[in-house]
Order: C-alpha cells, then sequence, then structure tokens
C-alpha cells in the first residue's frame, strides 16, 4: 500500500453549512458522526470513510488536500466540483 493515504469526508453542497461543520469538529464532535449525518455521498454509511486511495484517483483539489494532511489531522473547506468537502486523514 506504498503511496496510499485512507481519508474520510464530509460532503455537503453549501458553503455556509461546511463552514458550521467544522467548527463542530474544532469543537470536539465526532467527525464519524457528523458524516453520518450531513455528508451527502455514499461514504456517510461508513461515517465518512473512503478506504485507501493512491495518487490519480480523486479529483485534484480533493487530493491535494487529503495528501497535504498528516495522519489525524482535519483539512479546512475544500472546494470541488462536488461541493464542499472537510477532509480527515485517517492513515
Amino acid at each position: 500500500m506504498a503511496n496510499q493515504i485512507r481519508c474520510a469526508h464530509i460532503l455537503v453542497e453549501k458553503e455556509s453549512l461546511a463552514k458550521e461543520i467544522l467548527e463542530r469538529i474544532k469543537k470536539g464532535e465526532s467527525f464519524a458522526k457528523l458524516a453520518e449525518q450531513y455528508s451527502t455521498d455514499g461514504s456517510r454509511r461508513r461515517g465518512g470513510d473512503l478506504g485507501f486511495f493512491g495518487k490519480g484517483m480523486m479529483v485534484k483539489p480533493f487530493e491535494e488536500a487529503a495528501f497535504a494532511l498528516e495522519k489525524g489531522q482535519v483539512s479546512g473547506l475544500v472546494k470541488t466540483q462536488f461541493g464542499y468537502h472537510i477532509i480527515k486523514r485517517t492513515e
């Protein structure tokens, strides 16, 4: 699994909601629970877990943000054509 990382994310359409969720994470709320509650994609059922992925498998802004994170770190808002992501590197 060289050069692969594992991340979870929360994806929402509105920037205002993404900012609110990010604030809640910073205050210590569970990333996985917030993902289950708010994320608009299929990963919500796994607490936002996207599994392992390598470079070239995700859209560029998402990939750049994800690979810049340290394990356990949460990104700021990342805008892609899908909406606003909050990314957490898990491994």
